[in-house]
C-alpha cells in the first residue's frame, strides 16, 4: 500500500481525534473482536431501544430495554458527534468508562455512523491506518439493503483492508460471515451499486435508506455515495448535514448524472484513484458543500 495513504488514513479528522482519551483508546483491548464487542456494549440502536426486548434483543443481548428511563433521549445523534463526546459521556455515567457490563440506563443511543466513527478513533489511537465508510448492509432483512456504517483498518502484515461492523452481536450463522473480517461482497458499497443501477443490472429499489420516506435506489445510493466519498477523506458526516446534490437529486441532468457516475467509478477503488478523488475533494465544491439546520444554499451559492 502506498505510503501516503496509510498516512493518510492515520490522521485523524474533527470526528475521530481522541483528544484527552488517547491514552484510554491505546489502552483497550488490541484483540478486534474484543474490542469491537467492547464498544458494542458502550450503545444502543435507536431501533433496538424501540423494538424492546423483541427481535434481535430477544434474547437480551443489548440488555433490558425496559430499564431505559423514559425521560432520556431516544435517540442522541444530534448530541454526540464526535469520538470524544461519546467517550466522555460515557465516562460521566459510569466513571470506569468502557466496560462489558454497562447498565442500560447508561450506554448511549445511537446509530451505526457512530459506533464507525468511535471504533475507527480508537483504531486510529491505537496507531492504524483505519476509515468509515458507508453504504448498505444486505445482511440484516432478506431482499432488501439498509444504509448502513462500518469501518476498514488496514493489516499491514496481511497488506489488506479488514472490514468490520461492530455496531450489533452479530449471529455468525445468520449473516454467514465474520463480521470482524466481512468478505468482498457481503457490505454493499454505495459506489459500485449506483454504477450497476446505472447500467441496468441490479435492482436499485432493494437499496433503503431509512429516512421514514422509502428513499431508495439512485437517490439513496446517491447520498451513502457522498457520505463515503467525504468519509475517504476524514470527514464523517452526520445526518444533519445535506449534500447539494442530493437536495437537487430530483433536478440532476444525464450530465450530473454521468459525473456522480465518475466519481462512483474512482470510488469503486479508492486506494488506487486517491489522487483523483483528492483532486476533487480539492477542486469540486458540489462535493463537499452541504446545508444543516443553521446553513442554507445561500451560505455557498457564490462558490457553484
Amino acid at each position: 500500500m502506498n505510503e501516503k495513504i496509510i498516512k493518510h488514513f492515520k490522521q485523524t479528522s474533527r470526528f475521530t481525534y481522541a483528544g484527552p482519551y488517547k491514552e484510554e483508546f491505546m489502552a483497550l483491548p488490541d484483540d478486534i473482536k474484543e474490542l469491537g464487542n467492547l464498544v458494542c456494549s458502550q450503545i444502543i440502536h435507536r431501533i433496538t431501544l424501540q423494538d424492546g426486548n423483541t427481535n434481535a434483543n430477544a434474547d437480551l443481548r443489548y440488555g433490558d430495554m425496559e430499564r431505559y428511563p423514559w425521560y432520556r433521549m431516544r435517540c442522541e445523534d444530534d448530541v454526540f458527534l464526535t469520538a470524544v463526546s461519546m467517550a466522555a459521556e460515557l465516562f460521566r455515567m459510569d466513571e470506569r468508562g468502557f466496560v462489558s457490563d454497562r447498565a442500560v440506563e447508561h450506554k448511549l443511543v445511537l446509530c451505526c455512523r457512530y459506533v464507525s466513527v468511535l471504533m475507527t478513533s480508537i483504531l486510529k489511537a491505537k496507531g492504524y491506518a483505519a476509515r468509515c465508510r458507508a453504504g448498505y448492509a444486505p445482511y440484516f432483512t432478506n431482499g432488501i439493503s439498509m444504509d448502513h456504517w462500518i469501518t476498514q483498518y488496514y493489516d499491514e502484515k496481511a497488506n489488506r483492508w479488514v472490514t468490520i461492523d461492530a455496531d450489533g452481536f452479530f449471529d455468525e450463522a445468520e449473516i454467514g460471515f465474520d463480521q470482524y473480517d466481512m468478505p468482498e461482497g457481503s457490505f454493499d458499497f454505495a459506489a459500485q451499486n449506483w454504477l450497476a443501477v446505472r447500467r441496468g443490472e441490479v435492482d436499485g429499489s432493494k437499496f433503503i435508506y431509512a429516512d421514514g420516506r422509502g428513499t431508495n435506489s439512485l437517490k439513496a445510493l446517491g447520498l451513502y455515495l457522498f457520505y463515503d466519498f467525504n468519509a475517504i477523506m476524514n470527514c464523517e458526516l452526520t445526518f444533519s448535514f445535506v449534500p447539494y446534490l442530493w437536495a437537487h437529486f430530483d433536478e440532476l441532468t444525464e450530465q450530473d448524472l454521468q459525473e456522480i457516475d465518475k466519481v462512483a467509478t474512482y470510488m469503486s477503488d479508492p486506494d488506487v484513484n486517491f489522487d483523483q478523488l483528492k483532486n476533487i475533494w480539492e477542486n469540486e465544491p458540489k462535493w463537499r458543500l452541504f446545508s444543516s439546520p443553521l446553513v442554507g444554499e445561500g451560505d455557498y451559492k457564490h462558490l457553484m
